[in-house]
């Protein structure tokens, strides 16, 4: 089983501020760490490379993506670099520099607003955007086999997300490219399995941190430090003195 450790390399680059792939003059580059991936996989990292010549989709996505990442920045006086676009903008300029005009938006039913008002900026640059709810239908959760227990408000009616659906909607549509706009964990993956236009997420949902979820990891934060000594507990309990306790297998 390979083991790949690149997220070490973070300490490398905040002592030296760069690592062995980011430097100008291999010569005064930091050692390659033996977790490498480029020691034992070169040759799959430059075969893989290889799909970005041509004109083939995976070419011109890889193309766009570079060239939108250089447009993020600007030289500000005194040659800093300054990052001036978002990444709504980025995700604009990237459906019109691969001239894409149908843009699917799969959206959580908690973000309708937000993704209203996406709709609305995508309208504007000339661009169509057709949105999917993942209510639609408003199938109850227990038709896919989930206990009452398992349900947010137990005792309700509630619909479940279907991912697969909104993504063969918007495949029906023949949108262009998708945009995730909030979908939970295995949803959004669900989307992207079942999409046949490429996939981009602008919103991550995080109902805690206001879908920041990167905030979690900074060290000084609480959620960082409480993550990295107290386990997630995935078993439920309902109710008081244990009422409604599942046993769940952790995995």
């Amino acid at each position: 089983m390979e083991k790949f450790s690149c997220s070490l390399c973070g300490s490398v680059w905040q002592k030296q501020g760069k690592t062995n792939c980011w430097s100008a003059d291999p010569k005064t580059a930091p050692a390659k760490p033996g977790y490498c991936p480029s020691r034992k996989h070169l040759a799959l990292i430059k075969k893989s490379f290889g799909r970005y010549r041509g004109s083939a989709e995976d070419a011109r996505i890889a193309r766009v993506a570079t060239q939108v990442e250089g447009l993020c920045y600007e030289r500000a006086e005194g040659g800093a670099l300054v990052a001036r676009w978002n990444r709504v903008e980025d995700t604009i300029a990237f459906a019109k520099l691969m001239k894409y005009k149908r843009i699917g938006i799969a959206t959580c039913i908690g973000l309708l607003d937000e993704t209203n008002r996406l709709a609305q900026i995508l309208s504007a640059q000339g661009l169509e955007p057709l949105s999917i709810c993942c209510k639609s239908g408003s199938i109850d959760k227990h038709e896919m086999g989930l206990a009452e227990e398992d349900k947010v408000r137990p005792g309700t009616f509630e619909p479940a997300c279907n991912p697969v659906a909104q993504a063969r909607l918007l495949n029906k549509a023949k949108t262009d490219m998708n945009i995730i706009m909030g979908l939970c964990v295995g949803h959004d993956m669900l989307f992207s399995k079942h999409s046949k236009a490429p996939v981009t997420t602008l919103v991550v949902k995080d109902r805690v941190t206001g879908h920041n979820p990167v905030s979690v990891l900074y060290g000084q934060n609480f959620y960082h430090k409480r993550l990295q000594t107290q386990p997630v507990e995935v078993a439920r309990a309902r109710g008081k003195k244990g009422a409604g306790k599942r046993d769940v297998k952790q995995t």
